[in-house]
């Protein structure tokens, strides 16, 4: 196992990722994971956040796990075909195959979730096979008082027991190549990142922490990333206009944070 303490200061750019969250084909989002509303094509819209200066985009087919099916590679093909951003794929994945599909698929990067949990070993074998740079343990995780970040599955239909920190030290031991942490009591309200526990760990693990749910503003995105956040993810304010990714980069840049323009 690899050792997961940060020892060097982080000095690469700080990252926008938009997120589309795919149920049927189509882009949805809710609140805390459900009420979901239809937002969009992800070709479209995954063509639309390029142009507009994403550094990456981030597909989370978010029905396929708790469904029981695979990811629809079309979908994948189809919008890879338009990026040349990186790309990062998650949701039914559950052995190597499925990610060999999604990288011949056109992924750059998967996002595994609920499958690492059954599975741990998967995270060891998948490194090992496709390299770390391409695996992305996301995990969502409770805030409520008595959760002790307990960490949930299944697009958050299934308490785990398991608290985040612990999961998330030993997801990197495993290979680990990026953290994707998705507080839900945070996501889709605007209240902004949960900045205690994900800051911690961006500060202390040796791989890049992605920071989801709850960013509404463009001062949500320079907090995150004064606590050592490597990229911030969203989805609702940027599919309802309610910020563009050029007006956030500005902003972004005005603060001092060192982004990509």
């Amino acid at each position: 196992m690899s050792d997961t303490t940060n020892t060097t200061s982080n000095t690469l750019r700080k990252r926008i990722l938009p997120c589309l969250d795919m149920r049927d084909g189509r882009v949805v989002k809710g609140v805390k994971f459900v009420g979901l509303q239809d937002l969009g094509d992800p070709v479209e819209l995954a063509l639309r956040y390029e142009q507009q200066g994403a550094d990456e985009i981030v597909l989370l087919d978010i029905s396929a796990s708790p469904e029981g099916r695979k990811t629809q590679l079309d979908v994948i093909g189809r919008v890879a075909g338009n990026l040349s951003i990186p790309f990062t794929v998650g949701g039914g994945i559950r052995v190597l195959d499925d990610i060999w599909a999604l990288l011949d698929a056109g992924a750059d990067k998967v996002s595994i979730n609920s499958a690492a949990l059954n599975q741990p070993g998967l995270i060891d074998a998948a490194s090992q096979q496709f390299g770390s740079q391409c695996i992305v343990v996301a995990i969502d995780f409770l805030l409520a008082p008595d959760s002790l970040y307990e960490v949930v599955s299944h697009g958050g239909r299934t308490r785990t027991g398991r608290n985040t920190r612990d999961w998330a030290r030993e997801a990197v031991q495993r290979g680990a190549g990026e953290l994707l942490l998705t507080c839900i009591d945070r996501d889709g309200t605007g209240e902004g990142f949960e900045l205690g526990l994900t800051g911690e760990l961006a500060r202390t693990l040796s791989v890049p922490v992605v920071a989801s749910g709850g960013a509404r503003t463009a001062q949500h995105f320079v907090e995150a990333f004064e606590q050592g956040i490597d990229a911030g993810l969203a989805a609702g304010i940027f599919h309802r206009n309610e910020l563009s990714i050029p007006e956030l980069k500005l902003a972004l840049q005005r603060a001092g944070v060192d982004v990509r323009i």
